[in-house]
């Protein structure tokens, strides 16, 4: 068996990065594409590597010679590389093709071991690679039979959003044994590039083979092994983290992105907070069947969305303001405080990190649960002279709960005091009490110094819409911040959202019980496993400690590693005598148990070392 690489395009989409190097030979973590595949593809012990090159052809000659590979290659020229597509560079190598068996690479992947090994062990001569799609995937695609038939090719022309179900994703590998080449592959080609010219793509001629009776070639199905194509530096950013050999450091490029974790094969996000069972589907529909118009006109100003806003939470317009996301309300109202800020540690620091740190009054709760009351905080800030307070409720990461009654007592504590009071309801609505928001109309009026501020993203599992409001009795706050952000700063999308919202409200209370059934049966089956200890919570969220030995650091990199799964380490944020502390969202019980096998299996792997 041998190997054909095609390297001989430009990869003009990423820009200066190939103004002088031929595309495969980008860095991904300081080892260029070709380095890495040749050395993968020498493990294999093949007789031979043709590479078809062409731009920059012996600049690449010249470095693949640095590499010490000791399988012969040969070298192919394609000495029209910008006029030509990678049809005619494949027809260039058809004299190899007929040779033996071989196994076909383009040279702008990266993947794992796995991926040629699934493939060569394969008993199935002649085989096209593919992958489930997925919405990071561009390129040609296939359907299926259950026999691995490939019943057709879809190229990006005819691709239907709607079928995406039944995609799958050439990886853009093949194996191809000596009798599909010669009887098949070779004939066919030439026929093809005869007929259509040279700037065509040799997956075509794939596509005519499929439609014969027998024509041998079936789909090689992957199972979370990891590939990747780098066509963009966006690619070559995210293919940076997911083929990083430092585990440590490759948990942290993933953190360091705070989301857009779509584009990664597989992986399940148990460390950012939504709501799993809302919206439902048909609010998504109605969304989708408005899509055209959202997308291509402007949304309403800032007035006609804090109206809409009013209109949900049932205040007034002049007391409610609508943010691009909970963040750039966060933003803007720290920057109108002044004076001491008092805060409640571990919390979301959003807060603290837009507030100066010296102004900064913080009271830790004295037990290993992190709970506090209402009286904990009076008592504690009632000596503190401080201006202003921001309590998170339910908090994060704690899932500390202060109900509404008390919560009332302690705004009208800082009414005393003078103090301005900010509660961060982001995550009320999945308390078990049933009216727990103090986002009231009577109430906003009565506390001038009260300022509520709620993330929709969180509650309503829309974080793609980045949404946010904050309410307040002080209307002149609200008023100056209105002139003070963009007059579209939320788009139309997220308009459109607030304002069908409304109809939605039954199915909103019942993905909150739903949630609220899961979150119970979440938190019993955590609590099984040995190691962990598990903190309640009246939030979308649980944060435990790790008793084990093992740190949240470890098992954190182990859950990405081996799993695919993204959790919160706490330990920063908690600093507590070295104790490890993890956060773990709640989301659907599918998802849920999987993260609570993977941490039993690894919590229990570590007993046994």
């Amino acid at each position: 068996m041998q190997a054909i690489i095609l390297a001989a395009g430009m990869g003009k989409r990423l820009k200066d990065l190939t103004q002088n190097n031929t595309k495969c030979m980008i860095k991904v973590n300081g080892v260029t594409l070709i380095d890495r595949m040749l050395h993968q593809i020498e493990k294999q012990h093949l007789s031979r590597i043709v590479i078809v090159i062409g731009y920059e052809g012996q600049k690449l000659i010249d470095y693949i010679a640095t590499l010490d590979i000791q399988t012969p290659i040969v070298y192919v020229n394609n000495p029209i590389y910008d006029k030509t597509n990678n049809i005619y560079s494949l027809a260039l190598a058809k004299d190899w093709l007929s040779k033996e068996d071989t196994l076909l690479f383009e040279s702008d992947l990266i993947f794992e071991d796995a991926v040629i090994d699934v493939l060569i062990r394969d008993p199935r001569e002649t085989l096209a690679l593919v992958d489930k799609y997925e919405s990071w995937m561009d390129g040609t695609c296939v359907k299926l039979s259950s026999e691995d038939d490939i019943e057709s090719f879809v190229p990006s022309k005819n691709f239907k959003f709607s079928e995406i179900n039944s995609y799958y994703k050439t990886v853009n590998i093949y194996k191809f044994s000596k009798h599909f080449s010669e009887t098949y592959y070779v004939p066919f080609l030439e026929a093809y590039q005869c007929a259509l010219g040279e700037n065509e793509y040799y997956e075509q001629v794939l596509r005519v083979i499929t439609m014969l009776d027998d024509p041998e070639i079936k789909a090689k199905r992957l199972n979370g092994q990891l590939w990747y194509e780098i066509d963009d530096i966006q690619d070559l950013d995210i293919a940076t983290s997911m083929f990083i050999s430092d585990e440590d450091e490759r948990v942290e490029l993933l953190a360091g992105r705070y989301g857009g974790y779509w584009r990664y094969p597989q992986l399940i996000d148990f460390c950012y907070l939504v709501n799993p069972y809302f919206p439902p589907q048909k609010m998504i529909n109605e969304i989708k069947a408005s899509f055209e118009k959202l997308l291509t006109q402007y949304p309403s100003g800032i007035r006609v969305n804090s109206l809409l806003a009013a209109k949900n939470f049932g205040v007034h317009q002049e007391n409610i303001l609508v943010g691009n996301g909970a963040a750039e309300l966060i933003k803007a109202l720290m920057n109108d405080f002044t004076g001491k800020l008092g805060i409640i540690r571990p919390t979301f620091e959003e807060y603290g990190n837009r507030y100066c740190a010296d102004e900064l009054v913080v009271y830790w709760p004295d037990n290993d649960e992190f709970k506090y009351s209402a009286k904990d905080i009076m008592d504690f800030f009632d000596d503190k002279d401080i201006q202003n307070l921001v309590l998170i409720n339910p908090d994060n990461p704690s899932g500390n709960y202060i109900e509404k009654k008390d919560l009332l007592t302690l705004i009208a504590w800082a009414g005393e005091k003078n103090i301005k009071l900010l509660i961060d309801e982001s995550f009320v609505d999945f308390a078990d009490e049933v009216d727990s928001t103090v986002i009231v109309q009577d109430i906003l009026d009565s506390n001038n110094h009260l300022y509520v501020m709620k993330s929709i993203s969180k509650s309503y599992g829309v974080p793609g819409l980045r949404l946010g409001i904050l309410a307040s009795g002080d209307i002149d706050t609200i008023a100056r911040m209105k002139k003070d952000v963009a007059i579209w700063n939320i788009n139309s999308f997220a308009e459109f959202y607030m304002q069908i919202e409304e109809k939605y409200r039954k199915d909103y209370a019942f993905a909150l019980s739903k949630f609220k059934d899961e979150r119970t049966r979440y938190i019993e089956e955590l609590s099984k496993i040995p190691g962990l200890r598990v903190i309640p919570s009246q939030a979308n969220y649980v944060m435990a400690e790790v008793i084990t030995g093992m740190t949240a650091k470890d098992l954190n990199r182990r859950l990405i590693v081996r799993h695919n799964i993204m959790i919160k380490n706490l330990v920063a944020k908690v600093q507590q005598d070295g104790r490890q502390y993890i956060r773990l969202a709640v989301k659907t019980t599918e998802e849920d148990d999987k993260l609570i096998a993977a941490i039993r299996e690894e919590l229990n792997t570590h007993d046994i070392a």
